[in-house]
């Protein structure tokens, strides 16, 4: 029982040590409705580009309200705040960001805090299995 309480304990302090630097934000984002289909491709291509080739990036991840096209909301989750701003100048951001540009109607960046980092751990752990 000692030793399962270490563990938990270890556990906890490794998961809140990874997670207390982490930026985690909400893209809010109106699109011209001329432009759906083309956007959607573009932030598919760079959305994955960021998670496949950036250590940083935790997620990027995109969706439309069902309703509405053209209100985009991106969930993303970086390691920290160096990671965010090495992202900012990767190539495959700065494409997606003047490729846009005309697209774009509205953007607004919500900064976000976790309430539960054991969560968005069990979460991803979910995932991969």
């Amino acid at each position: 029982m000692k030793y399962l309480i270490a563990f938990l304990m270890f556990t906890y302090s490794h998961v809140s040590a990874q997670t207390k630097d982490m930026m985690i934000r909400i893209s809010e984002i109106e699109i011209d409705s001329n432009f759906i289909k083309e956007y959607n491709s573009i932030l598919r291509e760079e959305s994955r580009a960021s998670v496949q080739s950036e250590p940083g990036v935790i997620a990027i991840y995109p969706m439309y309200q069902k309703v509405n096209l053209t209100q985009v909301r991106i969930l993303e989750i970086y390691a920290n705040r160096e990671a965010y701003e090495a992202h900012l100048k990767t190539a495959h951001f700065l494409k997606y960001k003047t490729s846009t540009l005309k697209m774009v109607k509205s953007l607004k960046l919500v900064e976000m805090e976790n309430i539960d980092s054991q969560t968005m751990v069990d979460i991803f752990r979910k995932i991969k299995n």
